[in-house]
């Protein structure tokens, strides 16, 4: 992994980066490039026949088309983490990757908190967030998004804030159906984090902490996680979410 300025007005964004993360600017045969450029910072792989560059983008793309025509407290995972009128729950994503879950439940009037653990990823994350923040129509839902860096079984254990009313969990499990591989940010992450082989742990920091209730994203036909067995489970076209229920979310 090395670092990449992509012009000369980003050489000093680039050493700060590398600085921050612990990386060369340049190394020989480097498999993957952390790129500073002028849409923002992006990680690319640099084999022959690699995907594009992923960076994070919460005002164009996905996300934007998400947050306009999404269904918005129809969805889902708003169900699963207890949206309701008049109820928008505080959160932990304490999986929280490029931030795509955790913008939606921003979007709906959730105070989110995030965690992210590989730092590659949450350095992506924090310069979308930064990006955002800057635009008019975007600043307002992600100034619910409060980013943390590290081990989340660690930093649940330490919790010293109010504990969130719900957290979320969507781990990386072995992928059996290849199809998952062809996605771009599943060919490039996988390589950098691995599988969350600590669930279950992470599952039993969860219920220990949140006040209200805990959701597992997981694909529809994986096994629950080690442990505790959900109370409920919604369930869509190719994931669903496992409900484990503490107490009811009230207005």
């Amino acid at each position: 992994m090395e670092v990449q300025a992509h012009g000369a007005s980003h050489q000093a964004a680039a050493e700060q980066w590398a600085q921050r993360l612990g990386l060369p600017l340049h190394i020989d045969a480097a498999e993957f490039a952390l790129q500073v450029t002028d849409i923002g910072l992006q990680l690319q792989q640099l084999s022959d026949d690699a995907p594009g560059p992923v960076r994070v983008d919460f005002v164009e793309g996905g996300a934007a088309h998400r947050r306009l025509f999404g269904g918005g407290a129809g969805q889902m995972i708003a169900k699963a983490v207890g949206v309701q009128p008049g109820v928008r729950p505080a959160v932990l994503d304490a999986t929280a990757g490029l931030g795509k879950d955790g913008f939606v439940l921003a979007s709906l009037g959730c105070q989110m908190s995030l965690i992210e653990r590989q730092p590659i990823i949450a350095a992506l994350l924090e310069d979308g967030l930064q990006r955002a923040a800057a635009d008019p129509d975007v600043a307002v839902i992600v100034q619910r998004m409060r980013l943390l860096q590290g081990n989340s079984i660690e930093l649940i254990a330490q919790w010293q804030d109010v504990p969130p009313q719900v957290i979320y969990l969507d781990p990386m499990f072995p992928h059996r159906d290849k199809s998952a591989l062809v996605k771009k940010e599943m060919r490039l992450f996988r390589p950098l984090v691995g599988d969350d082989l600590d669930a279950p742990a992470l599952l039993a920091a969860a219920l220990a902490l949140a006040s209200h209730r805990v959701v597992v994203k997981r694909p529809r036909k994986a096994p629950c996680i080690e442990g505790a067995k959900p109370s409920h489970t919604l369930e869509g076209k190719s994931s669903r979410y496992d409900i484990y229920a503490k107490k009811a979310l009230k207005g």
